[in-house]
């Protein structure tokens, strides 16, 4: 059974938060020196509210030999839009600014959590958890889910970050989450793999907000993807020719 979130156990109710993301002034306040591209935490203020969040400007960005130029920042919002279709609130309320203070780029609300905790300390419980996880990252592609990537707030939701690079046309899947190779999709997931098939029909508003963020052929791709898993309805196991797992893997 998925834990539906009571979305947004944080400041404000998350419409105020996208028009926070959207709107407010940001400052930079540090930046997070792990990852591969340039990634700064800002401050952002508006009406008076305070919010901490994680930019990511595209002029930081490493380019890619098989990842469009300048793309990534997209990439973050079209993860969150995804993860909004599904009603799942996985993703932090995610935005691309235009206007960033060192250019255009995108704009997730911060998650505070337990760095120490990841995928490879997870209890039992939590790890049984996941299915909808590998489900989201089988539809987005995503090519680098490493065990840091999953977190837990102090009201136990979880939350996925770091969606760059996803949604390529070709398969490019690399997690640590295998834990579900082989077993059927539950029904649940089934049920709402249909309702984003729907959504993802050409002319609804899902599918004109995707198209601001990913090129035509990558939508005609995530469609291929979901009906292919509506026909075997069960999670695949890692291809015996492609490198399955990130690096590194946390």
């Amino acid at each position: 059974m998925i834990q539906r979130p009571n979305f947004f156990q944080m400041p404000g109710k998350d419409d105020s938060i996208l028009r926070a993301l959207e709107k407010g002034s940001l400052s930079i306040t540090g930046e997070f020196l792990w990852g591969s591209n340039y990634t700064f935490a800002v401050e952002i203020s508006h009406d008076a509210q305070i919010l901490q969040g994680v930019y990511k400007p595209t002029q930081g960005e490493r380019p890619l030999w098989d990842f469009p130029r300048e793309s990534l920042a997209r990439r973050e919002v079209a993860a969150y839009l995804v993860s909004e279709a599904f009603g799942w609130g996985f993703v932090p309320p995610t935005v691309y600014r235009p206007d960033g203070p060192i250019g255009p780029g995108s704009l997730q609300l911060y998650v505070d959590h337990d760095p120490e905790y990841n995928y490879f300390t997870f209890n039992e419980e939590d790890l049984q958890r996941l299915r909808p996880v590998a489900l989201f990252d089988l539809l987005i592609n995503n090519a680098d889910r490493k065990g840091s990537h999953v977190l837990f707030d102090q009201d136990r939701h979880m939350w996925l970050i770091d969606h760059g690079i996803s949604f390529h046309r070709d398969r490019k899947l690399r997690t640590v989450i295998w834990n579900f190779a082989g077993e059927p999709i539950t029904e649940e997931l089934c049920s709402d793999l249909v309702n984003f098939e729907a959504q993802l029909q050409p002319g609804t508003q899902f599918q004109k907000q995707l198209a601001l963020q990913l090129a035509p052929e990558e939508i005609d791709a995530l469609a291929k993807r979901t009906s292919d898993l509506l026909a075997t309805r069960q999670f695949p196991n890692p291809h015996p020719n492609r490198r399955p797992y990130p690096w590194p893997p946390v």
